[in-house]
């Protein structure tokens, strides 16, 4: 790793210093928000989160003699007070401490693929990430996805965690990514992370809002701060002349229009209405089977068609709007239409994972939303002759307001519902299923998740499906603390294991 120091890192004139000047040529080693990772040649950045207040710590950043501490005024008066009125080591104060650490982060890990596309939204980031990282791949480009399910890529291969990591872990790993020789990466970018400001300081080629929907009310306040967040990425981050893919259907698209262009953003919308006609991809009509979908699309003025092997509507917008990164990031339209038949599922979204004796099919989908269980079911609708039935649940210590709604939704959309736990956490779980079984009275409820699966595997008749929503691709149930190994996928082949002696 190359040497680094104050003034390379950009760190000598950042702000107004209190205590003992900087001194530009002093060596860094790292940068940390934990203060319990500082050492002598580190930065010290002391950041205000939801529980814990980082200026709380510059003491100790202090007493392991930081090279340096980032902070707010506020937050230096705050550590100024704790330690006497004295410091040992400079602070440097600046507005926000987040914005400084990501660019920070940056300098210090400076090196990013050639071509990096992120994409937000309330859902759909996942696999749009994962659709396009495999197009890339497709046209022979070595390509790499981040996000919720980790890092995904030949030569590089990390946990999930995050959906958008910390911004020294972010840097650190679009850092390893290029070492290993990938030049391409699709990234999600969730609302914490734009609000938190982890993304500033990546160089983005295009960005995509998948849409805007109820989500993450335990931490937003309001629903306009959500939508704020989300759109930080296009009024803030993306640069001028990149490429804004955009959900053309969805509510918001009137104002990213003119977020596009008042900031000089090209805008590919995507998407059944008309404002994807002129300038988009624009959906003609789609063709159901029992395997996937035929979809039509116009571009520049001509017809394609393209036979996709996945479930639902919705997917099909997904995979278009990972069409028009590609194309944004420079690729030629004609040879991404070519490979889109080669795409396969994302792990945990509408999964195909058992399927019964009788030919009805059981589908594993990660939708732990509202408007993601609409999605989900009525992408699942014209696959289905008979009866779709859905088994899910909702988190615990999070968004208690969305519970009664998702109830709703399954009610509207599904023929047989069964409520049951998801991820409890610290709550109660019958208290959670209380609260969806408001919304949809007639719902059986099994609180056990692995007999409500056996259940909703033993309804299956002949010509109807089952949707497990809620968990996806995870592989654990959190209860009171405790991770218990939980996969619904597997619980579903064992269920048609048990019921029919056959996978």
């Amino acid at each position: 790793m190359s040497a680094h120091t104050i003034d390379s890192l950009g760190l000598a004139g950042a702000g107004m210093v209190l205590g003992p000047a900087l001194d530009p040529a002093a060596a860094i080693t790292g940068i940390t928000s934990d203060s319990r990772n500082v050492t002598e040649a580190s930065i010290f950045v002391a950041i205000k989160g939801v529980k814990v207040d980082g200026a709380s710590f510059i003491q100790y950043a202090v007493r392991m003699s930081a090279a340096a501490v980032v902070t707010t005024l506020e937050g230096a008066v705050t550590a100024l007070e704790t330690m006497g009125g004295v410091s040992d080591v400079p602070l440097v104060i600046v507005d926000d401490p987040r914005v400084t650490l990501s660019r920070l982060a940056a300098r210090f890990h400076p090196a990013q693929p050639a071509k990096i596309a992120a994409i937000t939204g309330t859902s759909g980031k996942t696999s749009v990430a994962d659709f396009l990282r495999q197009l890339w791949t497709l046209l022979g480009e070595k390509a790499a996805g981040l996000g919720t399910m980790g890092v995904s890529s030949d030569t590089v291969k990390l946990p999930g965690g995050l959906t958008t990591p910390d911004p020294v872990a972010l840097h650190d790993v679009l850092a390893k990514l290029t070492d290993s020789g990938v030049t391409h990466l699709a990234m999600e970018a969730s609302s914490h992370g734009l609000d938190q400001a982890r993304l500033d300081g990546v160089r983005v080629s295009a960005v995509a809002l998948t849409n805007v929907a109820r989500d993450h009310m335990d931490y937003h306040p309001t629903t306009a701060h959500y939508t704020a967040a989300k759109l930080r990425l296009f009024t803030e981050l993306a640069p001028e002349g990149a490429t804004v893919v955009v959900n053309a259907d969805d509510a918001v698209f009137p104002l990213m229009a003119q977020i596009a262009a008042s900031r000089g953003l090209r805008l590919l919308p995507v998407g059944e209405a008309d404002a994807a006609a002129a300038d988009g991809l624009h959906i003609r009509s789609t063709r159901y089977t029992d395997e996937g979908q035929v979809v039509t699309f116009d571009w520049a003025g001509t017809a394609h068609e393209a036979a996709l092997p996945l479930i639902g509507a919705f997917q099909a917008r997904n995979v278009l709007t990972a069409a028009g990164l590609a194309i944004g990031c420079g690729a030629d339209a004609e040879a991404v239409f070519a490979v889109l038949p080669a795409l396969t599922g994302v792990r945990g979204r509408m999964e195909l994972v058992a399927r019964r004796e009788n030919g009805a099919p059981v589908f594993v989908d990660y939708a732990h939303k509202p408007d993601a269980i609409v999605a989900a079911l009525a992408g699942l609708r014209p696959h289905v002759a008979g009866r779709i039935h859905i088994v899910f649940g909702a988190g615990g210590d999070r968004d208690a307001g969305k519970r009664p709604l998702m109830g709703a939704a399954a009610a509207a959309g599904a023929d047989v519902v069964i409520v049951t736990d998801d991820n409890p956490r610290s709550e109660d779980p019958s208290g959670i299923r209380a609260a969806i079984l408001a919304a949809c009275p007639d719902a059986t409820e099994v609180a056990d998740r692995a007999e409500a699966i056996l259940r909703g595997v033993d309804n299956l008749e002949p010509g109807d499906a089952l949707l497990i929503a809620g968990k996806g691709h995870e592989t654990g149930q959190i209860v009171a603390g405790d991770v218990i190994p939980f996969d619904d996928a597997e619980q579903a082949q064992v269920a048609v294991l048990a019921l029919d002696g056959d996978l």
